[in-house]
């Protein structure tokens, strides 16, 4: 449905201050319920531009889509606006149009004159230009398999929450399980879980449900399972047990549909793999993300300030202002800093040897932010050069500056009284 329709005419003033890089482009201002759309055509009296503002049905976007046709538009550009710009940004990409979507902070206008026409006249003008640089959109392909593994990692969160709220209805009840059992939902947990959900009260019958090492611990759940357990008590854990059930067929189904896409990317899973701290689920939450074509990221520096895990970079008049990491791509990073307390914790490995080296002088959490950049700079060479993962070393950084190392340990020896006479090793 057309809405309105208006020409006007452009802003020779900046226009001769901006060189023309595309002949014909459009702007786009998008809204939930609206489309904002400006046309900018270069003719042999100078710029034209027509505005019209389209409904944001499927039927609309398509009539969208032949009008900027009707005019030999090629380039079309307009900012992520939430969700709304998906279904725009689908029907325009499968009809041909090369479409960049701009991040907002690259599109910020002078405040007091704001409105959807001067936007998305401004969009086009800025595209006309060529100043403006277009975000990172995956094929259409891995978009889908994004939300496949971005809605396991939300299913296995709220999974989460549901299982510190069934510890919540255990203490009420005083019931102390979690002080004895380390998994309160694994097999024999889960056991006695379900008889106190169904009305068995007794300590030693419960006890008695304990498998494997856990029945080296009987006295200690005869104690811990003596609670207060009520009718309302039952419901809840029956509720709760319920719920997590429903969440981990539906984190199954999930695994096996992502398991079924990610059959082209089998060779780069295993590949990535190999890295501490990264298992099956981690590279496919990773390829995912960025895909395994490295080409829209000229160099590993790009790739890890568009993921958001790099130190930021803000200087005027010879200071620097701020190191604060730029915001990037949350699920990305979140998958990323998971992956780096894992490495962390890798014995003889590079990334633990790295953990430990800075988290002494920068703390655990900026020691694990560098971990997880360097997690990413090493997946980006294995992905762009199709080389498998080989580690530096634990001992990396002492072979790195030896002479530097070996000055620091002879100065601690002496101020620990010692005298330090060193002999080269035959």
């Amino acid at each position: 449905m057309l809405i309105f329709e208006a020409s006007f005419p452009a802003d020779f003033s900046k226009e001769r201050a901006m060189d023309t890089i595309f002949a014909r482009c459009a702007g786009l201002d998008v809204h939930k319920e609206s489309v904002a759309s400006c046309v900018r055509r270069m003719e042999a009296d100078g710029v034209k531009q027509e505005v019209r503002i389209f409904g944001t049905m499927t039927g609309d976007l398509l009539a969208l889509a032949d009008w900027l046709s009707g005019h030999g538009v090629t380039h079309v550009a307009m900012e992520s606006t939430g969700v709304y710009w998906k279904p725009v940004y689908n029907i325009l990409e499968a009809a041909g149009f090369q479409v960049l979507l701009v991040n907002a902070r690259h599109l910020k206008k002078v405040p007091g004159r704001k409105t959807d026409i001067q936007d998305c006249q401004w969009i086009a003008q800025l595209l006309q230009a060529g100043l403006l640089r277009g975000s990172f959109v995956p094929p259409r392909a891995l978009r889908e398999l994004r939300d496949l593994t971005r809605h396991r990692v939300q299913l296995v969160a709220e999974a989460t929450r549901v299982a510190n709220r069934l510890q919540k209805t255990l203490e009420d009840a005083n019931v102390k399980l979690s002080s004895v059992a380390s998994d309160i939902l694994g097999a024999s947990g889960r056991q006695m879980l379900e008889s106190l959900a169904s009305g068995v009260d007794d300590p030693g019958v419960l006890a008695a449900l304990a498998r494997g090492r856990l029945r080296a611990k009987l006295p200690q759940l005869h104690r811990a399972l003596e609670g207060r357990v009520s009718p309302h008590h039952r419901f809840m854990l029956r509720l709760l047990l319920n719920h997590l059930d429903e969440l981990n067929a539906l984190i199954e189904e999930l695994a096996a549909r992502i398991e079924e896409q990610m059959g082209p990317f089998e060779e780069e899973i295993s590949r990535l793999d190999q890295i501490p701290g990264v298992n099956r689920q981690t590279a496919e939450n990773i390829l995912a993300e960025i895909g395994t074509d490295m080409s829209p990221f000229p160099s590993d520096d790009q790739l890890c300030s568009w993921a958001g895990i790099c130190p930021g970079n803000q200087q005027s008049a010879g200071k620097r202002h701020s190191g604060k990491t730029p915001k990037g791509d949350r699920w990305l990073r979140r998958t990323l800093t998971q992956a780096a307390w894992a490495a962390s914790r890798t014995k003889a490995s590079y990334f633990s040897a790295q953990y430990r080296r800075l988290a002494k002088h920068r703390g655990k959490k900026r020691a694990i932010l560098a971990v997880a950049h360097a997690l990413l700079r090493t997946i980006y060479h294995m992905l762009k050069n199709h080389t498998p993962y080989t580690d530096l070393g634990p001992d990396y950084f002492d072979r790195l500056h030896p002479d530097r190392l070996t000055h620091y340990l002879v100065k601690r020896l002496q101020s620990l009284g010692h005298t330090v006479i060193l002999q080269p090793a035959p």
